[in-house]
């Protein structure tokens, strides 16, 4: 079955290019979800003006990825208990947030939170949001696929890489094939 999950975990661009390599993953498309204005360009979003939080959609199979798998890497991929920032970027738009598309997603997202919480895998709490999906716009063209196209880029050598790398590691049986 088709299904749909929008998370966001700092910087589009690390994320996305994680849940890309995922298999059962149909297509991954970074964009801005949970702001009070249509249609926002980067630069509002960056603003911190708008309320927006960078995030991926990400279109999967349940049949071969379930959701659970996915909040998995979600929860893997980025530090939870930052709280408006990841790392060196900082801002509202770089916020730990589950956007839920449908009940069944928020109670595997709560519940999830709440195991990860009660095992103390973190020292300090879980700020992640776990919110009803309301809007989801796709960022500008130039963010789509960013690793993939921009891998000499100083911020993807440093900050992206490393991640995935480690990412690929970790998750290596549920890659896709070369």
């Amino acid at each position: 079955m088709i299904e749909e999950a929008t998370f966001g975990a700092g910087c589009f661009w690390c994320i996305e290019a994680c849940f890309n390599e995922l298999k059962g993953i149909i297509s991954v498309e970074s964009g801005y979800s949970g702001g009070h204005i249509k249609n926002p360009t980067y630069e509002q979003v960056c603003s911190g003006s708008t309320g927006h939080a960078e995030v991926t959609r990400i279109v999967f199979d349940s049949y071969i990825i379930s959701f659970e798998e996915l909040l998995e890497v979600f929860w893997f991929v980025h530090d939870p208990t930052q709280l408006n920032r990841q790392g060196n970027d900082i801002g509202t738009q770089y916020r730990s947030v589950i956007f839920y598309h449908n009940d069944n997603q928020k109670e595997l997202a709560l519940n999830y939170k709440e195991k990860l919480e009660l095992e103390k895998v973190w020292e300090k709490p879980i700020v992640t949001e776990i919110v009803e999906l309301e809007n989801f716009y796709p960022a500008e063209n130039y963010h789509q696929n960013y690793l993939e196209l921009n891998p000499e880029n100083a911020y993807c050598k440093s900050v992206i890489r490393p991640k995935y790398e480690k990412f690929k590691k970790v998750f290596s049986k549920q890659l896709k094939e070369e």
